[in-house]
């Protein structure tokens, strides 16, 4: 038991010797851990970090000096254990029972063991941490270093782009013709900012990775890292806002440049632009938008007076003539049309326009119409307006694109020009080198035109969008051939054919707005005509003025004889003469004759296939040519139902001696038995009348007591009468009888007229014959034609 006990004393006192270092080194750790823990956050800035670096160095050489104090009491503590182990489990002891020495001895080892493991952790832990921080603080003074070297050098590079900033001239100080170059070098200037927008992103990149490492910028390096930021943004702004105003201002001012248009409207009305550069206009008074320019939308109201003309071919030209004015293109010379289309390189038909291309050709022309005319044009609103009508003919669906083919379309066709020039120069513009076209590019330039009446909604009367026939109508002209030349074409285009004889008409039209003609209408009794004056061929004496003609006025009871001779020029005495031939000619002409020989003033051009499924000029106009007959009675037969008519050219015309030996000619050619066909034909028509007078005469007698007795019969009505019924039906046959004498006293004012114009006829002929000399066994004959008409 002694023994036992001494050795359990010399055990107690190595154990607490061991336990007492080993408590102490868990302390001394754990202060150092809670040391460790206390320390600052790593700094923000080099300097901070540097002195945080130089304080972990001391705390680490602290740490690491105790090192083998530590490391000799756990190898102690091993060698304790090793001497004394405890396998034994722990038990538990009840209350009031002594402990065993054996147990006690276990009961020290394990405190032992516990307290070895405890100081073993702890001594891991805090040099695993003191490496982690210093490897962390190693790190962070890189990166510092890092961004304190890139801000260097961004600032270097913001200040000298910044400076290159400051020295930009204000935009509203530049020429317009450098704002190109001022554009390519902004350009460049902003490419060359990629290095600089490159060094800001890497700035900003290691400062997220500190902060990702619970690492934050000081607040000196926070503020320079914000203030280059700033100097960037406002860096960028400004180059992109230079850019802006020069990409404007050359846009607004530069050759492109569609800011001087903006003068063509007035308030409340501003003209705006698409982003693929059409125009289009806001009236900020309605809160509307529109394509079409108010001043146009005047226009095409306006047209809307026009629609009362018969004619479509007429009716289509002059509402494109008063177009013509509206856009001043009746003072723009066909040359000058060329030169501006030479200085604009519109050389190639097929190529495409854009808008602007078009407002260059439409500026460079009017200006050259204000230098050649030496008038004052407003530019802005004749490009404007011009403009606008090309879109509407060749561009209604706003895409900002037209063929330049479909741009001289337009503006030669609405030129001061003759018509015969325009058709050469259109041909040209579809010819190949050997100044051939083929049905393909015939086709282009036929569609070209026909777009023109299309847009007025005239198409239909003029053979339809299809200009297929028009194409095999004209190479006939060449039978056979895969090519016309130009004579083909204008040969064709003299004919006037049905696709193309609006222009022509346009040019009548223009040609006639001065013309006075000394005569009277037979319509409206307007003297003198002005404008068209239309003379009819079957009758003497007969003119009408345009407005009558055109728009189907008539006189009731009268009616006009067709053919009719159009005169957009004074008549001469030449003129005179052969009409008055050939209205003697026509005279004798019956019904049949006019419907066996139909004639237009115009060439056709619509196949048998095609005008099953659209309406021709000669369908329209046949239609509309009925109002001359609309005072007819139903028992009156029309004489014109085919009609020709025809213009009178002054280019073609002769002068008055020309014009009597053409009447010379006419009457050497006539047969002697044809003259007295027509005397006899002449001679029974008259007899035919007087008879037809004289019945007349007597049934107009003979109703004279209808009115007598149709007094007494009204005055009998209503009275009770066994004779009622008789009375009634002498009131119905009065009644009759008075109607049909209305009808005769109508039909006898006819005859008087038609006996009047008979006598005219024979005045006019017999002075006819003083002005004329003809040959003699000629003149025998006239001479008893005249005495036959005298006997008769």
């Amino acid at each position: 038991m002694c023994v036992l006990s001494v050795r359990l004393e010399a055990y107690s006192d190595n154990s607490g010797k061991l336990q007492l270092s080993l408590q102490e080194i868990i302390e001394w750790l754990t202060a150092k851990d809670e040391e460790l823990s206390e320390q600052l956050p790593i700094g923000g800035d080099v300097g901070a970090v540097q002195h945080q670096r130089e304080f972990n160095q001391a705390f680490m050489e602290d740490v690491k000096s105790r090192g083998p104090f530590i490391y000799s009491v756990l190898e102690s503590a091993q060698a304790f254990l090793a001497q004394h182990p405890f396998q034994e489990p722990e038990e538990t002891l009840t209350d009031g029972k002594e402990v065993s020495p054996r147990r006690r001895i276990l009961n020290v080892s394990r405190a032992v063991w516990k307290q070895a493991n405890v100081a073993s952790d702890l001594w891991d832990k805090l040099t695993a941490r003191c490496v982690d921080r210093h490897r962390h603080m190693e790190r962070t003074l890189e990166r510092l270093l890092q961004i304190q070297a890139a801000m260097e050098e961004l600032g270097g590079a913001l200040e000298q782009a910044e400076g290159v900033r400051d020295a930009w001239e204000p935009v509203g100080d530049l020429f317009i013709d450098s704002l190109q170059d001022h554009i390519d070098a902004t350009k460049l200037f902003k490419e060359e900012l990629n290095q600089v927008k490159e060094g800001v992103k890497h700035i900003n990149d290691l400062a997220h990775q500190l902060a990702i490492s619970d690492v934050h910028l000081s607040m000196e390096n926070a503020r320079a890292l914000e203030h280059l930021n700033s100097r960037w943004k406002v860096l960028q702004g400004s180059v992109d806002e230079r850019l802006k105003q020069l990409q404007d201002a050359h846009r607004d001012f530069g050759p492109g440049s569609q800011h001087f248009l903006s003068s063509s409207v007035q308030i409340p009305w501003e003209r705006a632009i698409s982003p693929n550069k059409v125009p289009y206009y806001i009236n900020h008074q309605a809160q509307t938008t529109c394509w079409d320019h108010p001043k146009m939308t005047e226009l095409y109201q306006a047209l809307a007076d026009l629609n009362n003309i018969k004619f479509s071919a007429y009716r289509t030209a002059m509402k494109l003539r008063r177009v013509q004015k509206a856009l001043r293109l009746d003072l723009v010379s066909l040359s000058s049309l060329v030169e501006v289309f030479r200085e604009q390189d519109l050389q190639q038909g097929e190529h495409v326009m854009d808008v602007v291309e078009v407002i260059h050709g439409l500026t460079a022309l009017y200006e050259r119409l204000e230098e050649e005319r030496s008038i004052l044009v407003n530019i802005p609103l004749c490009v404007d307006m011009c403009l606008n009508w090309l879109l509407n003919v060749y561009d209604s669906a706003r895409n900002g694109k037209m063929r330049v083919l479909s741009f001289k379309m337009g503006l030669v066709s609405l030129c001061n020009a003759d018509v015969q020039e325009k058709y050469k120069y259109l041909f040209r513009q579809v010819s190949g080198p050997g100044g051939l076209t083929d049905q393909r590019h015939l086709s282009l330039l036929l569609h070209e035109a026909i777009q023109i009446p299309r847009q007025l909604g005239e198409v239909a009367a003029f053979g339809g969008s299809n200009v297929e026939p028009s194409v095999r109508s004209c190479f006939r002209m060449a039978p056979g051939k895969p090519a016309i030349e130009v004579s083909h074409f204008l040969d064709w285009t003299s004919l006037e054919p049905q696709s193309m004889v609006w222009l022509p008409v346009l040019h009548r039209v223009t040609a006639a707005e001065s013309t006075k003609h000394q005569a009277k209408c037979y319509v409206c009794k307007q003297c003198p005509i002005k404008g068209f004056r239309y003379r009819s061929l079957k009758q003497f004496n007969v003119d009408i003025c345009q407005t009558c003609f055109l728009t189907g006025r008539t006189t009731k009871g009268k009616k006009l004889h067709y053919p009719i001779m159009e005169y957009y020029t004074p008549t001469t005495s030449g003129e005179k003469m052969r009409d008055f031939a050939k209205t003697l000619k026509n005279k004798f002409r019956s019904k049949q004759y006019f419907t066996k020989h139909p004639q237009r003033g115009y060439l056709p051009v619509q196949s048998v296939l095609e005008t099953e499924s659209s309406e021709t000029l000669a369908e329209m106009e046949s239609q509309n040519c009925s109002f001359f007959t609309d005072s007819l009675s139903p028992d009156e037969s029309l004489d014109e139902d085919q009609y020709l008519l025809r213009h009178s050219s002054p280019a073609l015309d002769h002068d008055s001696q020309c014009g009597q030996h053409m009447l010379m000619v006419h009457l050497e050619h006539q047969d002697r038995e044809q003259l007295q066909h027509t005397l006899a034909r002449l001679e029974n028509e008259n007899r035919v009348l007087q008879g037809e007078y004289r019945r007349l005469k007597w049934k107009h007698e003979e109703a004279a007591s209808v009115p007598m007795l149709t007094e007494a019969g009204e005055g009998a009505l209503g009275s009770p009468t066994a004779e009622g019924q008789q009375d009634e039906e002498l009131l119905a046959e009065a009644r009759v009888l008075r109607q049909h004498k209305t009808r005769l006293e109508t039909r006898m004012q006819i005859l008087e007229d038609h006996n009047k114009q008979l006598e005219s006829q024979l005045r006019r002929l017999r002075e006819l014959l003083l002005q004329v000399q003809l040959p003699s066994p000629r003149k025998v004959m006239v001479k008893v034609i005249m005495k036959r008409f005298r006997n008769t």
